[in-house]
């Protein structure tokens, strides 16, 4: 396995708000960890939110005892949670803070992975398939028939999210378990990076370029190129 992760504050932002952690080596009793969280709230309050909540979650996995990955990533979001909504509580300059959670790990050929909001993660090969379902409020649009997937890439409300870390008293994640084959490819990113390349435009991005560092540098420059509206987060995992 070999990964590579990225973060880039884009062309129109002022601040990075994304934040990434990316171990292929073990982390407590998980043999990798992989997490894109993009943060948000008031001047400093979102980067502070990513950051805080990466770092905390990594720590809570750090020194679980559990056994079952999906049960340490539940405890362990949880625990985050409520510790985001603590530094909120005490710090009102943070109030209403929160961020997008994905989190995989990957034991022999299953990934094990939960998310929270709009970040994704996409599994490519010949296709791509994104396994993540968004949680905002154009996704449910969407689902309820009110409008087409083509009009949900432009509607003015697309970054508005139902779920994140931080923002309720418990958090809802949604949890998946991925059969992974040799030659896959992992993607788990922002929607600075979703919002500004069609699917398939990355799915041909890193299908060309075996060199996960060049495929991810190239995401970020088309991203860039066809406005930079946000921040962009990317983490490439190769099996």
């Amino acid at each position: 396995m070999n990964a590579f992760s990225i973060t880039d504050i884009g062309e129109e932002r002022d601040t990075n708000q994304d934040y990434v952690f990316c171990s292929e080596t073990p982390i407590g009793k998980l043999p990798n960890l992989f997490i894109v969280a993009d943060g948000m709230g008031g001047h400093n309050a979102g980067d502070y939110a990513s950051k805080f909540c990466v770092e905390f979650f990594k720590k809570q996995i750090m020194v679980s005892d559990l056994e079952s990955p999906i049960a340490m990533i539940d405890v362990a979001l949880n625990a985050t949670n409520e510790g985001l909504r603590n530094i909120a509580k005490e710090q009102t300059e943070f109030e209403g803070m929160g961020t997008t959670f994905v989190v995989a790990t990957i034991i022999d050929n299953l990934m094990y992975v939960a998310n929270v909001g709009d970040s994704r993660l996409y599994v490519i090969d010949d296709d791509i398939r994104q396994i993540t379902e968004d949680h905002s409020l154009v996704e449910a649009m969407v689902k309820k028939g009110e409008i087409d997937r083509c009009s949900a890439k432009v509607h003015p409300n697309k970054n508005i999210i139902t779920r994140a870390v931080g923002v309720n008293e418990t958090v809802e994640a949604d949890f998946f378990e991925v059969d992974l084959k040799e030659g896959d490819t992992v993607l788990i990113c922002s929607d600075g990076l979703t919002n500004m390349i069609d699917d398939e435009d990355i799915r041909e991005i890193i299908t060309k370029n075996d060199n996960l560092e060049l495929a991810a540098n190239k995401l970020v420059s088309r991203a860039n190129d066809n406005g930079g509206k946000d921040n962009i987060a990317i983490i490439i995992i190769k099996v």
